[in-house]
């Protein structure tokens, strides 16, 4: 983007342009009305359906475009760009009306663009283009014009990657009037429900959810040895059940936690690295997963539910070993946590913030019912300003029984929403607001309901911008059908080794991830990679979840690892220290997927040879705590103590033991086992023996 905005700590480059694209400039208001007006748009629709999803997703193109362009014109010294980038702004919104008034001639016309339809389809590919590159720097966007490119002219690349030739109006109707292309699944999804679900995470943010995760973390945790760096692990993991964006968390939860690991004596390079891998792990855990888990279920066709249930376990087993990690450290360097009266009081805390916890709770119940993520989003957004709305009412007042009954009385007319329909859920938020605005704190707290409209819609624009821009990707590979080719390379080297296939797609994420986000690099090698894994025997879910692991590991690790760079900022570190050092706690994100290959009931998935033998239940149960095993002794590997200080040769033995856990020969199983044993027995006659030297010592 156009850049005289200087990052705070804390904060990317991206943020700190649109944090200042919100100022009290003219310019900076008539932005944040857009934005009010963008939320308010996709509530409309998401409630009430009134639009055909193309014209949905055109609009919200127009939204996206016209914010990128209007954060440009509000962050630029010079006049005369301002004026550029509101005309290319207001340009694009027109232009994303397109689909809407013309919605009948376009389909009568399918397959047979006219010339305006070419020419407006041109604009607007070019236009997503350069905002995709303001908001997200040159890599994707030239990934992007690869793919485009080859769609165009790769009748003139070599054999066997040449195609039969397309002509340009065929290029075009795929990328701008179908749903192939820029209007494609990834923006589908970006306009129904990933727009709701970072909505309602900012309307919990507003209404002060962090406050309630850091005083639960520190009540439970932060009197614990290394229990500042404990906080960190669970407030960042509780941060993601609501927010689903690595980045995002790291910057909020960090400012707090990082600090307060500095302090207590944890290295800055680790403290950074810790907040790093436990906020992004908030992408793969549930209920609110990162984005790519809503755009999998689409692809794959499965409920959202369904992806959580498959994601549940590898994220537990994740942040186990976050909260290993750093236990073994404080255990090697003698760190203490926070003394027990400094430590907030974690019931106390949730007695007094409980209601926050009710659109979770609502939300999760939905998902797990089998609503949809749409519905489910809607209501949980709904509970959400509800709640919002009334704690002003609550505070007026005074009776502690009279509260209790008002809360009843407001979840039991909620739960009416089922019966009566979203006219119910309207006419209740309506009432809240006309008594909140008479009573003490209630302008303020309206207040607080409109800029969550706003954030909700800024927070959106790197998703919703990646989404619209790798929709060209898509849009190549589907016409062309280049995908097959990488297909047929993955196959013939699994015909072989599925392991050597496995690590082929690993590093293509790996490698597109130092350069783009997690929702276009998943989008990407999922199109391209998993199909063949598909094809080699891994289970659908299994094959897309693998893809989206190393997505998200892509963000840890050097030289690019975005999310070490946002911590860096903090902790007063180099980024690629805290790059190399998140990559060794989060060890286990690189081998769990591995396992899961190779066991797919680890992600509860009823297949593979033990289930049939053992039944699902067991079989999950014993690869569960066979992972527990391997990620506990990779844990004592990267941190080189457990009972005592670990030396080289038993980091092997330990790192030996786990390996043999994860593979899946009728032997290794029992010779894994009978080495952790020998090895925990090692370490404790060890341990011991020291106490006993030092006890005599003293």
């Amino acid at each position: 983007m156009t850049s005289d905005a200087k990052p705070i700590p804390g904060q990317t480059k991206t943020e700190a342009q649109l944090e200042r694209g919100w100022s009290n400039t003219f310019e900076g208001r008539a932005l944040f009305w857009i934005a009010v007006a963008f939320s308010a748009f996709q509530i409309v629709t998401a409630t009430f359906s009134p639009l055909a999803s193309e014209i949905v997703r055109s609009v919200h193109v127009g939204f996206l475009l016209f914010m990128v362009f209007g954060v440009s014109a509000t962050t630029t010294e010079s006049h005369g760009w301002k004026i550029v980038f509101w005309i290319l702004g207001t340009l694009s919104f027109v232009l994303g009306l397109y689909h809407w008034f013309f919605y009948n001639d376009l389909i009568l016309r399918a397959g047979d663009p006219n010339t305006i339809d070419i020419a407006v389809g041109v604009i607007v590919v070019v236009l997503v283009f350069e905002a995709g590159r303001r908001m997200m720097g040159p890599v994707l966007p030239i990934i992007c014009a690869v793919f485009l490119s080859y769609g165009l002219f790769g009748q003139y690349f070599p054999s066997p990657i040449n195609t039969r030739g397309y002509d340009f109006a065929q290029v075009v109707d795929q990328m701008f009037l179908g749903t192939e292309g820029i209007y494609g699944i990834p923006i589908y999804v970006s306009s129904s429900y990933i727009f709701l679900f970072i909505l309602f995470g900012a309307f919990l943010e507003r209404a002060g959810m962090i406050n309630l995760f850091n005083d639960l973390a520190m009540g439970t945790v932060g009197h614990a040895r290394g229990g500042p760096a404990k906080v960190a692990v669970i407030s960042s993991g509780m941060m993601g059940t609501i927010n689903g964006s690595g980045i995002a968390n790291v910057v909020t939860v960090g400012q707090f936690t990082i600090p307060l690991m500095k302090r207590f004596g944890y290295p800055a390079y680790f403290a950074g690295a810790v907040e790093a891998t436990s906020s992004m792990g908030g992408q793969i855990m549930p209920p609110v997963m990162g984005a790519v888990a809503f755009i999998m279920a689409e692809t794959i066709n499965v409920s959202y539910a369904t992806v959580c249930v498959a994601a549940i376990v590898p994220a537990v087993l994740y942040y186990y070993s976050a909260f290993w990690a750093v236990h073994l450290e404080a255990g090697k360097r003698g760190l203490m946590g926070l003394a027990k009266q400094d430590c907030p009081n974690a019931l106390r805390a949730l007695k007094q913030n409980w209601y926050l916890l009710m659109p979770l709770v609502a939300l999760v119940t939905l998902l797990f019912s089998g609503y949809t993520p749409l519905f489910a989003g809607t209501v949980g957004l709904g509970l959400t300003v509800m709640v919002i709305l009334s704690h002003p009412i609550v505070n007026a007042i005074g009776v502690p029984a009279l509260r209790a009954a008002f809360w009843i009385l407001l979840g039991l007319s909620a739960a009416l929403f089922f019966e009566y329909g979203v006219w119910l859920l309207i006419s209740m938020v309506g009432a809240l607001m006309a008594v909140t605005f008479f009573v003490k704190g209630g302008r303020e707290t309206l207040k607080v309901a409109l800029n969550s409209l706003a954030d909700g819609a800024r927070h959106a624009l790197p998703v919703g911008v990646a989404c619209a821009l790798v929709g060209t990707i898509i849009g190549t590979l589907t016409l062309t059908g280049a995908a097959t080719n990488f297909v047929r390379v993955i196959v013939s080297v699994g015909e072989n080794s599925i392991f050597l296939s496995l690590c082929l797609t690993a590093l293509t994420s790996l490698v597109l991830g130092m350069g783009i986000p997690t929702i276009p690099n998943y989008i990407i090698t999922s199109s391209i990679a998993a199909p063949a894994l598909l094809h080699l025997g891994v289970p659908l879910i299994v094959s897309h979840m693998f893809v989206f692991y190393f997505g998200i590991m892509a963000d840890l690790t050097p030289p690019v690892a975005l999310a070490a760079f946002a911590a860096a900022s903090i902790a007063k570190e180099s980024g690629f220290k805290i790059g190399w050092t998140a990559v060794r706690i989060a060890l286990p994100g690189w081998i769990v997927p591995f396992m899961a290959v190779y066991t797919p009931a680890l992600m509860l998935q009823p297949v593979g040879p033990r289930v049939e033998a053992w039944g699902f239940a067991l079989a999950a149960a014993y690869v569960i705590v066979k992972a527990i095993l391997a990620v506990t002794l990779w844990g004592v590997t990267a941190t080189g103590y457990f009972l005592t200080n670990v030396g080289w040769p038993e980091r092997i033995i330990a790192f030996m033991s786990a390996a043999l856990l994860v593979l899946e020969y009728p032997w290794t199983d029992p010779a894994g086992f009978a080495a952790c044993g020998m090895f925990v027995a090692w370490q404790y006659w060890k341990s011991r023996q020291l106490r006993t030297a030092t006890r005599a010592a003293e």
